[in-house]
């Protein structure tokens, strides 16, 4: 519900629908000379902190400097970063606790060869400060812990810390010789480190104490015994005492677990407080932490964008990046009309739309159709440079035979920054543009001056030219044909340059034909109604990258030409 208004966020949508949306690019102007144009090379899809896995955004940052990517789109859950529905608290009623119908649950293990152990949800003794609900209690004796890990439904405890504190009540019952409770929480992956680990160490110590092990962080804290006390974990501090040279703002809690050795305690009320949520809090909070990271990289251009995660997803680059209303649950609808009227709501407000993974819930033909049908759900961009990427250049010929003018991006969906050539997805994307400026990027893609590339295995530069003008992604209109020089530089040994040439007009199958190359380069006639696009296949047949197309229609289309892909007949 959008409170402000008292509409329902399906009816803000739909109702954005009527709105004048503008221009996704007001003013765009056509690509510059090729004479003035750089290769840049982009990471579009990359989660840090404020989404659900383990990055940090100094982690990627490390993988953009250690792969040659110039530049990087951090694409957060805009949900997540809002942390909207996220656990607030775990009040131990059992090991299957939901709130507003969100699954908490606690998985039990043992650890080593306790002489016994236990871990039993009591009705008393439990915290007076948490109604009339039960409490845990764990118990373990000997060589031994007993250990309990926290699992939230769809990663909803996760969240950045630079704004979180956590609260435990805790009754220490028992505390033999070495003992005591473990609150211990898993961070983020940080260059040279790993993953960071912080375990607070509960009873047996009289003062706060502080050590570090490589990423393993531990804060010895003391309790009273017999008891209930309410214990506040500061994260975001102790994880600046720990690791000085980290940015502690740039870790999330990505995972929790209590564990018990040598004792007996009672636990009660663990509570998530995030206070800088709320509105359009969470954005400047990342922003302030993108912004403190990106001192240390200044090789690597960063720009903020989000993955807008309620409908089909979509990325969403340029604009004010205003967060949109989110449905209660937070739970993603997959409906056309819904995301189309999403696309609109962000065009209302700048930039450009990417469709993501668009066969996550639609198989090859049936995405196909939708594209035709609906105009892309009007999405200015679409992921094809991702699993399965045969299938989706089939959709993307079908989309460019019908005159559906969307730039091709490659994906990546990154979340855990550990390797980006060794995660499931590994495409970066490419444009021709003059500088790395947000505007002048934004232009790139509008135009569709773009292709993809594998990162494992191609890095080369791809073109389609129109007397020596680059016109990758350009649409011409005129009655003669016209040579355009397609290339691609730099090809592995024993891969192959194909051309894709087009026919343009209806169908909801493709219409080309397939020219191999060995040379990288080739001159085409292209003929009126038709398109030209290239791709590069390893010698184990593997696509590992792709242009965006260039089309030559004989007569100007009933929809307009985008702006930004117009371009003059250099005759």
């Amino acid at each position: 519900m959008d409170h402000a208004t008292g509409l329902s966020r399906r009816g803000v949508l739909l109702a954005a629908g009527a709105a004048v949306a503008g221009s996704a690019l007001p003013g765009a102007r056509p690509a510059a000379a090729a004479a003035k144009l750089v290769p840049v090379s982009m990471a579009t899809h990359i989660h840090g902190p404020f989404s659900e896995g383990v990055a940090s955004y100094a982690a990627h940052l490390e993988q953009a400097r250690k792969y040659k990517v110039d530049v990087v789109w951090f694409t957060d859950h805009d949900f997540r970063i809002a942390a909207y529905g996220h656990r607030q608290a775990v009040h131990f009623d059992g090991a299957d606790e939901p709130e507003h119908g969100l699954a908490w649950t606690w998985k039990q293990h043992v650890v080593g060869r306790p002489d016994s152990h236990g871990a039993d949800f009591v009705a008393v003794p439990h915290s007076p400060q948490d109604g009339t609900g039960k409490a845990l209690r764990l118990a373990a004796a000997g060589a031994g812990s007993v250990r309990l890990d926290g699992v939230a439904w769809n990663a909803m405890a996760n969240a950045c810390v630079a704004d979180t504190e956590l609260t435990l009540d805790v009754l220490p019952e028992q505390v033999g010789a070495g003992g005591g409770l473990t609150l211990d929480v898993q961070l983020s992956n940080q260059p040279g480190k790993g993953i960071l680990r912080v375990a607070y160490h509960i009873g047996g110590v009289g003062k706060v104490t502080h050590k570090v092990d490589g990423a393993r962080g531990t804060v010895r804290l003391p309790a009273r015994p017999g008891v209930w006390q309410r214990l506040t974990f500061l994260l975001r501090d102790d994880i600046a005492k720990l690791w000085p040279d980290v940015v502690a703002g740039d870790n999330a809690l990505t995972g929790l677990a209590l564990e018990v050795r040598q004792g007996r305690f009672v636990v009660d009320r663990l509570t998530f407080v995030r206070s800088r949520r709320a509105g359009q809090a969470g954005e400047q909070l990342r922003a302030e932490v993108i912004a403190a990271v990106a001192g240390k990289y200044p090789d690597v251009t960063q720009f903020r964008a989000l993955e807008v995660s309620m409908v089909r997803h979509l990325n969403w680059f340029g604009g004010d990046l205003t967060l949109p209303a989110f449905p209660t649950p937070p739970l993603r609808d997959n409906d056309a009309a819904l995301t189309a009227s999403m696309v609109r709501w962000l065009h209302a407000h700048g930039g450009l739309v990417c469709w993501n993974h668009p066969m996550d819930v639609a198989k090859r033909d049936e995405l196909a159709k939708l594209i035709v049908s609906q105009a892309a759900l009007g999405a200015d961009l679409v992921e094809i440079g991702r699993d399965p990427v045969e299938d989706l250049l089939w959709v993307y010929d079908v989309a460019s035979r019908n005159a559906v003018f969307l730039t091709a991006l490659g994906s990546s969906d990154d979340h855990d920054a550990t390797d980006w050539a060794a995660n499931e997805e590994h495409f970066v994307s490419h444009v021709w543009s003059p500088t790395k400026r947000r505007a002048d990027l934004l232009r790139a893609l509008s135009a569709g001056a773009a292709w993809f590339t594998d990162l494992t295995s191609y890095r080369g530069a791809m073109d389609l030219r129109v007397g020596g003008v680059s016109c990758m992604g350009a649409v011409l209109v005129g009655p003669a044909p016209v040579a355009a020089d397609v290339s691609a530089t730099k090809l592995p040994k024993g891969a192959t340059l194909e051309i894709v040439v087009g026919t343009v007009g209806t169908g909801l199958k493709p219409s080309t034909t397939v020219t191999v190359v060995k040379t990288g380069k080739r001159q085409v006639k292209l003929l009126p109604g038709t398109y030209v696009r290239s791709q590069v296949r390893l010698k184990d047949t593997t696509i590992a990258g792709a242009s965006n197309p260039l089309w030559l229609l004989a007569k100007a289309p009933a929809a307009p030409i985008p702006a930004a892909r117009r371009r003059a007949l250099p005759y």
